[in-house]
């Protein structure tokens, strides 16, 4: 039915309020990722993040019934992105830019999440290295898409690129060091590329978690 055909729109790009992963994931927040030069607001990506709504509550009892400010709150950002549920992020890219710059960021900021936690050995450099060669070859057209999905119980995480006339690309991420940074990069809290999808997750689960 047209239930299942809705749609939320960030900055104009449509998403769907659910989507199919093995269980059915829902839309939980959405935001951008920008900058701002000169007093200019440049937008990059419009993100949606779904997960397996039902499943991540019971790992978050801990906020029920606190009328929190979770936006602040890294202890709730730690617990959504340890929460072993089926997790999915959806990328849309508004401005053009080349997927090596896209990847380099990835990097760099996976490695410093890494670095600071000491976990970052042989192992992650390479699983990391592999992530950003992917992206080298690519270029972010407005409307590409790129998926990242992590699946409930630490199975290995994939990474999809799909762009008009194209084959859709995929890697997978067989670290979890990696796969959780990279939540961690979208879904952690203040350190997290998107205030405004983090300020979205926030008000989303503290309506949820206040209610009776």
């Amino acid at each position: 039915g047209s239930e299942h055909e809705k749609t939320v729109e960030v900055e104009g790009i449509p998403f769907p309020q659910e989507i199919a992963g093995a269980k059915t994931l829902s839309l939980v927040g959405h935001g951008v990722t920008d900058i701002e030069i000169h007093f200019l607001q440049i937008k990059f990506n419009a993100i949606g993040v779904y997960l397996d709504a039902d499943g991540v509550m019971e790992h978050l009892q801990g906020w029920k019934g606190k009328n929190n400010q979770l936006v602040e709150d890294d202890a709730f950002f730690n617990a959504l992105v340890a929460a072993p549920v089926e997790k999915f992020l959806r990328l849309v890219v508004i401005k053009e830019i080349k997927g090596s710059q896209y990847g380099v960021q990835l990097e760099s900021s996976v490695r410093d999440r890494l670095v600071a936690v000491d976990r970052y050995d042989d192992d992650e450099e390479e699983a990391l290295e592999k992530v950003a060669d992917f992206f080298q070859s690519k270029y972010f057209r407005p409307g590409s898409v790129v998926t990242f999905h992590f699946p409930a119980m630490g199975a290995v995480a994939e990474i999809a690129f799909a762009t008009e006339g194209k084959e859709e690309a995929k890697v997978a991420v067989e670290n979890a060091a990696v796969a959780e940074m990279i939540q961690r990069w979208y879904l952690g809290g203040e350190s997290a590329v998107s205030q405004s999808t983090v300020k979205s997750l926030a008000d989303h689960f503290g309506a949820i978690l206040s209610s009776p």
